[in-house]
């Protein structure tokens, strides 16, 4: 018997990644779990240029997203954007999930939440890593953020590179397959894993097992922690074909 799942997706009103690479991951299941299907469905917070000043004031439009998006009745939410979560200071995921999952319980339909940044960091504990290295599309300044937020977790950053993209626009159309050239470069040594995406709106899904297996030690990124999260939320095995150890369906 076929059971239909709804996610919710809370997006930067200039994110065009995470409807394709949730929903890409979510569909190939199909492959292994045939009487699953997943809807999805998008409410938008107002952002074009990834700096503290925008994210900031793009957060506060995440509550109306959550009620927006409860009226639907939806399975679970997830707040598509890590930056904006972590350069509001070290632990906020917890104080933003609450916040949001209070929203949807005083409209009537309690939903479970998932941020991308909470995901990340539950995702990196979950494979047993402690010591990481990680690409982002941000400028250097947001970059460090995300590593003291990492650090702050109790997760140390060993290398990172920063691509340096301000434009929202532009770095959903980053190509993934550079992502090869970029974890070639980074600094591996006496790392237990890669973020080879720490951003959900850069696009990394088609290459994470190619980087993986070309290194030889497990890669994630924000994007394959968030549909763990959300397939563990669901009760669901965490199991996505080609999409790194974090979704091997070991864990």
């Amino acid at each position: 018997m076929t059971k239909n799942y709804r996610v919710g997706l809370i997006v930067p009103s200039s994110n065009t990644t995470m409807e394709t690479e949730i929903p890409a991951m979510l569909h190939a299941r199909q492959q292994l779990f045939k009487e699953e299907t997943f809807t999805f469905h998008s409410s938008r917070m107002r952002m074009m240029h990834v700096n503290p000043e925008e994210l900031k004031k793009m957060d506060v439009e995440s509550d109306r997203c959550a009620v927006e998006l409860s009226d639907a009745r939806c399975d679970v939410l997830t707040y598509a954007c890590l930056v904006a979560i972590m350069c509001q200071g070290p632990g906020y995921h917890q104080i933003s999930e609450e916040r949001l999952g209070n929203a949807t319980a005083e409209n009537g339909a309690p939903t479970p939440i998932v941020s991308s940044a909470g995901a990340l960091i539950e995702g990196i504990r979950t494979i047993g890593a402690k010591k990481v290295s990680i690409i982002t599309p941000y400028m250097k300044p947001l970059t460090n953020m995300v590593i003291e937020y990492l650090n702050t977790a109790g997760i140390e950053v060993i290398d990172s590179i920063s691509l340096e993209v301000a434009d929202n626009l532009e770095v959903g159309r980053l190509d993934p397959m550079n992502l090869i050239g970029h974890a070639d470069r980074l600094n591996i040594e006496g790392a237990d894993a890669v973020v080879l995406s720490a951003c959900v709106q850069m696009p990394s899904l088609p290459a994470i097992q190619q980087v993986q297996d070309r290194l030889g030690i497990p890669v994630l990124s924000a994007a394959t922690s968030t549909v763990y999260k959300i397939l563990k939320g669901l009760g669901l095995k965490a199991e996505v074909p080609n999409a790194g150890h974090l979704l091997s369906g070991k864990f």
